[in-house]
């Protein structure tokens, strides 16, 4: 039996100059992203876009939750076979391509986590973890691009 899991967020556009969207310069791309008991995130535009390159915007985002999802899907899968994480970071990069009438899609996300296991720990194992991961990850299992995992492992 599957269980539904719903997510509420409030995005709250904060960038009106003064007069509105009264012409496409006129208007900040500012916005703040919000949910109960949580600390705000600034977020903007991508800078190509009019944005502030100071706040986080929705493709930079976009990528992030892939990357979180499949991390914490590692973790949990390390911790229940015996393979002990000293370190975890990715180094994740996504591509978009924007189309001449401006809108566009992202092409690929590429994940590279840089992880270092325990002394004695199953290299081969924590490798084929990383496959699992993917496999269960929420997020990547609800985009329409592919994403790769390129992960490099050291005992340490």
């Amino acid at each position: 039996m599957s269980k539904l899991h719903t997510y509420r967020i409030t995005v709250r556009w904060t960038g009106d100059l003064g007069a509105g969207t009264s012409s496409y310069r006129a208007y900040s791309r500012a916005h703040a992203i919000e949910a109960p008991g949580k600390s705000a995130i600034a977020g903007s535009s991508d800078p190509a876009f009019r944005g502030d390159a100071a706040a986080w915007n929705p493709e930079e985002l976009l990528v992030a939750s892939l990357s979180t999802c499949h991390q914490l899907w590692y973790l949990h899968l390390a911790a229940v076979n015996g393979i002990v994480v000293k370190s975890y970071v990715d180094a994740a990069e996504g591509t978009m391509s924007e189309e001449a009438d401006g809108g566009g899609r992202f092409t690929r996300v590429v994940l590279r986590p840089s992880v270092t296991i325990a002394a004695g720990g199953n290299l081969e194992k924590a490798r084929a973890l990383h496959r699992e991961a993917h496999e269960k990850c929420f997020v990547a299992n609800s985009v329409n691009f592919p994403v790769e995992c390129v992960p490099e492992i050291v005992v340490g």
